[in-house]
């Protein structure tokens, strides 16, 4: 059973600790996984629908949340984000006040690479789940290598690595 106000606190802080996008992928993976709230497919099913729609990638979170406790996560979902992203007008403030200081930008480039880091743990942790075999592999090695070259939009990688694990895997 799904407590609300622990539901809605998951994502209000992975929001809260995230930089948008998927940054937060590795915090709500962690905690709602923790508590049996969701299943490991939901992630991937929910970041492919967030990279599918219009609009920011942070939305995948909206559809995670609704996959996980239907409309009322979804509603909650939505409430977290955008209540995690007011505190940006804050800061936005205040960094216009440092930016020029000489440690901000080596600041910024360490978390970064850190947020980098998380992702590919996640990454890796998904993909040495059961069942991921070499054609597996192969699929991730060429979406990474169509990625990498920042040449193919994101929208035909997914459409080229969906068709080709329907006829790998069927």
């Amino acid at each position: 059973m799904i407590d609300p106000i622990i539901y809605f606190l998951i994502f209000l802080k992975a929001s809260l600790f995230s930089t948008g996008g998927l940054s937060n992928l590795p915090s709500l993976r962690q905690d709602l996984l923790a508590h049996g709230w969701a299943k490991e497919g939901f992630f991937g099913e929910s970041v492919t629908i967030g990279q599918l729609s219009p609009g920011p990638n942070g939305l995948w979170v909206i559809s995670l949340g609704y996959l996980t406790y239907g409309i009322a996560g979804a509603l909650m979902a939505l409430v977290a984000i955008t209540l995690a992203a007011l505190p940006v007008l804050l800061v936005s403030a205040g960094y216009a006040r440092i930016q020029r200081q000489r440690w901000v930008p080596g600041f910024m480039r360490g978390i970064s690479l850190a947020v980098v880091g998380i992702l590919l743990t996640v990454v890796w942790s998904i993909i040495k789940q059961p069942g991921v075999d070499w054609r597996g592999w192969c699929i991730a090695g060429v979406a990474a290598l169509l990625g990498a070259t920042k040449r193919v939009n994101l929208f035909i990688i997914l459409l080229l690595t969906g068709i080709a694990g329907y006829f790998i895997y069927r």
